[in-house]
């Protein structure tokens, strides 16, 4: 019996479809449809929220639809930003080539104004933990560096710059609604988070200076302006300025301000950002705050930015991977259950929406503490301060580096936790951004201070205080809320590591306590975010 041409075209057909997960997935609004997020709005807003939730529900359509969209654009291979040095002509141009998806998405993030005055502080918080979901997209890194570069001309005006006003200006409030981008570029080859091994000359030029060598990891390379770290000549001491990608009337005719881009990185993660290798030839600087305090200025202003947003930024990556990962778990079946149906699976869904929360808690209630010290960023914790105001700067001061080192770490076992609820199309990348936000968590794990680096900074950091800063008060302030079995327990783990060689030479004794240092800050951290946790809920 010979087939008809339905039978050929019928045979083996399978007509299995993910149309009702992609489309419950598109139709995913990240703000209203997020219950916890809301609850955690409501408690720390007060008396804006009726206006912040109003804000929210007009803005996380955009973020949850058009936004992931173009972000996800960005992220495919043939769309990374490459180098063209040179134009017909030989000019040396070293234009940053980027798709126009990157441009535009740019334009619409950084024209939100979400680092203006003119936006409650709580409203921008909220609209960033949002606008990190889509991942790095080439916009959230250049965010975050406008941030710390708005800061720290806040709090060193001068006015014998005026170029500084003006920079001031063109990123935070907008020229003809055009928003300047910041960037930070302080790595050199030679030091990496050693900032006082820098080497990059600054060269005096009237009450401005010329910048002479070698920046070795510059993200955001495209950006209008950067915070430069380098040493005058003569000293031995860092120093900070800033420096604009080009002098007026020069970005049209892309004439960069005395210095060359020599190549883009090819990184793990945020791949649509452009890191670059940068070499100063005379760039005209800007210099910014205490001549002989640059370390302290970066660290303790644009640095803590920086790290206050990557958790923040974990917060929205956890929340996202929970989000995709629960409706997944509803759509699919196997072995004629639905994945959710399976305790193995139930189990792990639970445990990665626990841990989106939590992280998300503390993210809230780090930044309320942010938001209520009258200057929290500061080179360094003067001793002429009231007491209290005194530990409250330095509580947050470490919250920030623990949050840095433990959501990071978190985000990456969270992320392939939910990769892994996917089966096999958990890395696709078509599938899902969950791979790309995986690479994204690791890089963002390596910036501004590895894990290692700042581990020791926040033991160095108890140490010092401990005069005037017990470390049984340190923690009973940290966890305060928690139950006092728990509190005594961590203050005992922490007066007995501090008389522990952590840092000492390596030996068997040392590295013992080098491994209980660093279990104790996961976990006490994690005490942190679980007494926040259950201020929200």
């Amino acid at each position: 019996m010979s087939l008809t041409s339905h039978d050929t075209e019928t045979r083996g057909k399978n007509t299995y479809s993910f149309d009702e997960f992609v489309s419950s997935r598109e139709n995913s609004d990240w703000y209203r449809d997020e219950p916890f997020l809301q609850k955690a709005v409501r408690k720390y807003t007060g008396a804006q929220f009726d206006q912040i939730h109003e804000e929210m529900l007009k803005f996380s359509p955009r973020v949850s639809l058009k936004w992931n969209s173009l972000a996800e654009r960005n992220a495919r291979p043939e769309a990374r930003p490459y180098m063209l040095h040179y134009d017909a002509f030989n000019h040396r141009i070293d234009r940053i080539v980027r798709p126009y998806e990157v441009h535009q998405l740019e334009t619409e993030v950084f024209g939100e104004g979400l680092l203006s005055s003119r936006m409650l502080p709580w409203e921008s918080f909220v609209k960033r933990m949002l606008t990190h979901q889509i991942g790095e997209g080439g916009v959230t890194c250049p965010l975050t560096c406008t941030h710390g570069l708005i800061a720290l001309l806040e709090q060193f005006p001068n006015n014998e710059i005026p170029e500084l006003q003006d920079i001031l200006l063109h990123t935070k409030e907008g020229i003809d609604g055009e928003f300047a981008i910041g960037a930070q570029f302080m790595t050199e080859i030679q030091g990496g988070s050693d900032l006082p091994a820098n080497v990059l000359e600054a060269v005096p030029d009237g009450k401005n200076y010329r910048l002479y060598g070698n920046k070795f990891f510059c993200s955001a390379a495209h950006a209008d302006y950067a915070v430069v770290t380098a040493k005058i000549t003569g000293t031995n001491k860092v120093s900070t300025f800033i420096v604009p990608a080009w002098l007026p009337g020069d970005k049209v005719k892309e004439k960069r301000n005395g210095y060359q881009i020599n190549r883009i990185k090819w990184k793990l993660g945020t791949a649509e950002l452009p890191t670059a290798e940068i070499h100063y030839n005379g760039a005209l600087a800007y210099p910014i705050g205490p001549k002989d305090k640059g370390i302290a200025v970066a660290v303790g202003i644009v640095l803590t930015l920086s790290r206050l947003e990557i958790g923040i930024a974990c917060a929205g990556f956890m929340l996202r991977a929970s989000r995709e990962a629960n409706l997944y778990g509803d759509f699919r079946t196997v072995f004629g259950k639905k994945v959710k149906e399976y305790p193995l699976a139930a189990s792990k869904l639970r445990k990665i929406e626990n841990a989106a929360n939590r992280t998300a808690a503390g993210a809230f209630k780090i930044y309320d503490l942010f938001l209520r010290l009258e200057k929290p960023l500061n080179p360094g914790i003067h001793s002429d301060y009231p007491i209290e105001v005194r530990k409250q700067l330095f509580n947050l001061r470490e919250l920030v580096l623990l949050q840095k080192i433990c959501a990071t770490n978190e985000g990456a076992e969270v992320l392939r936790e939910a990769i892994s609820v996917f089966a096999g199309h958990g890395v696709m990348e078509e599938f899902s951004a969950l791979p790309r936000i995986f690479r994204d968590v690791v890089v963002n794990e390596q910036w501004e201070g590895p894990r290692n680096l700042l581990l020791t900074q926040i033991y160095r950091d108890i140490q010092r205080v401990c005069d005037w800063y017990s470390p049984s008060d340190f923690v009973g302030n940290v966890l305060k809320g928690a139950h006092h079995e728990t509190i005594e327990q961590f203050s005992s783990q922490l007066k007995a590591l501090l008389q522990r060689p952590v840092l000492g030479e390596v030996s068997e004794d040392s590295l013992k306590a080098a491994s209980e240092w660093d279990t104790f800050c996961d976990s006490f951290f994690k005490a942190y975010q679980e007494v926040a946790l259950a201020e929200i809920e």
